[in-house]
Formats: structure tokens, sequence, C-alpha cells
């Protein structure tokens, strides 16, 4: 097995996009290990709804990246206190789904230390019936990667604030929020330490070496960071790939303003608006049909449907509602 290093990049654009690109190029004959920290960020699954996921006036007010991943799994929140791992191999037949195969090396580095951490369920590390770690895996073409976060010393209020955890999720689980049952690592240990120390710890028990410059490492060459930098562009960048990916679903927002009692319906796809309706009490003069027509074919996004209603007198069609009215209630 071969560390790399990502150079320090907070950017989970970037990071993302150095995981996909290991694993597309390496990993055959040997096993990688891939560190990383992000800038504050939302990590979505796969599969995930991102609108769904997200507290979107949280996340643009405290300029919080959201980004999804190859992998499926939920939704997590990312910042420097948060240390992600990656391992990125062959598919042996033996390996995806065995989750516990690649945390057992954390587990180990942190019982070494004092800290009571085991795998819980599926992909969950706990220490002491709280979360510090959740783990997902992808496969593809004879490879994959099973990577998790380590909470070391993250603002737990960011991991509240801004997820939107299902009522169904909490209550499946039994739970009565997300900061009830998450921790961070730094609180469990005997003597603080700095985040650098922390991923030395990890490193040189995964190695099995004394001193982290004994780890054996693969140098990623001027053109592999090219590569990097042109998956990060062409995926990790793009709306289409962050947001657009959400699988279809309906929107039914309903508000009762001072002008009346505002209703819109929207069916989205691809986070493109593919149909809208509006209904409602309010008192409007002009064809509501006009402000729904101007919707279709418009990404769902707050600044592209307020740029969409930007010529339009919305307050003559819906009554004493602004277009920013008409925005925060829709998205």
């Amino acid at each position: 097995m071969k560390f790399i290093d990502n150079k320090g990049i907070t950017d989970p654009m970037i990071n993302l996009a150095l995981e996909e690109y290991v694993l597309q190029n390496f990993g055959e004959k040997d096993t990688f290990l891939l560190f990383y920290i992000n800038a504050p960020s939302i990590i979505i699954g796969k599969n995930q709804n991102t609108l769904e996921e997200v507290n979107t006036d949280y996340v643009e007010e405290n300029n919080i990246k959201v980004v999804r991943r190859l992998s499926g799994g939920g939704a997590v929140y990312h910042d420097e206190g948060n240390l992600n791992y990656s391992f990125i191999t062959k598919d042996d037949g033996d390996s995806f789904h065995n989750f516990a195969k690649f945390t057992e090396p954390i587990v180990k580095a942190l019982n070494s230390v004092g800290v009571p951490a085991e795998l819980i369920g599926r992909n969950d590390l706990l220490i002491e019936g709280k979360k510090f770690s959740g783990n997902a895996q992808f496969l593809t073409r004879g490879r994959m990667f099973s990577h998790g976060t380590l909470m070391f010393d993250s603002e737990i209020e960011h991991v509240v604030s801004a997820l939107n955890v299902s009522k169904e999720k909490i209550e499946s689980k039994g739970i009565k929020s997300i900061r009830s049952r998450v921790t961070n690592i730094i609180d469990h240990l005997e003597e603080k330490i700095t985040m650098e120390q922390f991923k030395e710890l990890i490193l040189c028990s995964i190695f099995d070496v004394e001193d982290v410059a004994q780890v054996p490492r693969y140098e990623l060459t001027e053109a592999d960071w090219e590569n990097v930098y042109k998956i990060s562009e062409e995926r990790y960048q793009k709306w289409e790939w962050n947001y657009g990916r959400s699988p279809a679903y309906n929107v039914k927002a309903r508000h009762k303003f001072p002008s009346g009692l505002l209703d819109v319906r929207l069916n989205v796809k691809k986070g493109i608006i593919e149909n809208c309706k509006i209904y409602g009490d309010f008192f409007g003069i002009g064809n509501v049909a006009d402000v729904e027509q101007k919707l279709i074919g418009v990404r769902h996004d707050k600044q592209a449907v307020k740029e969409a209603l930007s010529t339009m007198d919305i307050p003559h069609y819906l009554g004493k509602i602004t277009v920013e009215d008409f925005v925060e209630l829709v998205y």
C-alpha cells in the first residue's frame, strides 16, 4: 500500500476529482491511501436529491460548497476539523460492502491512544454511542474505493444547521437530533493534539511505522495533476452534476401572504422545471399562465428563477407579492 499526498488542497471539487482520478488509473496491483481535508462543504451522496438534503439558506449565508460524490449513502458536512480517508484498491470479490475491512485500521489506531472507537451497524464508527465517522464505497471496472469521514474537531453547530435530516430518518433511528448523536474525536483524547499530529498518528498506525517519513508514497506528477483538474472542471464544478443530477421530484409550496394564498406546484427533472402550476385566492390582474410558462425550462435554482422572472411585473399577476417572495417560496 502507498500513501498519496494531496498537497494540502482543501477544495472539495479538487479532492473528489483526485479520488476519482486515482480510482481510474491506480489500484489494479496495489492499494492506495488518500487523505484530504475540505473547506466547509456538504458532500451529497450519488443518488440524493440535493435540495432535500441541504439547508439552502444556511449554506448560502455561510458560503458552504455543495458537491456530489460518486458513492452512495447520505449527505455529510466537511470542514477543516474533519479528516477524510479513502482506500483505493482492486475489487477482489471480498471487499465491496465489507466496511469492517477498511475501518478496522482506523479503529485500531484510535484504540491505541485510548479512544474507544468501534464499528456499529453497516458503516458507522461510534465512540460511546455517538457517531464520528460515516463510510461509503464505490465500485467500477474492477476497482473500488472505501472512504469515510473522521470528525476530529468539526464545528458541530454547522453539522446540525447545514443539513436537513428527514423526520423519518430521525424517528427510525430513535434519536432526538443530530447534535445528540455526534461527537468529535478530540473530546475523547487524554492529551490534545493538532490535526497534523492526528493525521500522522493515523498514518503511522495504518502503515505500522514509527515515523511518518517511513510511510511509502506515490508522488503525483504534473501530468497527474492536470488530469485531476480536468475531471474537476468536467464534473465536480458543474451545477448539472451537483444539483441537476438529483432524481425527478415535485415541489408543492404554499404560503398565506397578506394579499392572499399562493400555492405553487413544480415538476422538476434533472434540476430543470418541466411543469409549473400556480393556484391561490390572491387578486391578480394578469394571466398566471404567463408566469407558469416563464419558468418552464429554468433551473430549479434560486438565482435562475429570480432571473427568469426579473422582467415580469409579478404583482400584476399575483397581487402584492414580489419576485423575492415567490423565489423564497419555491426554493
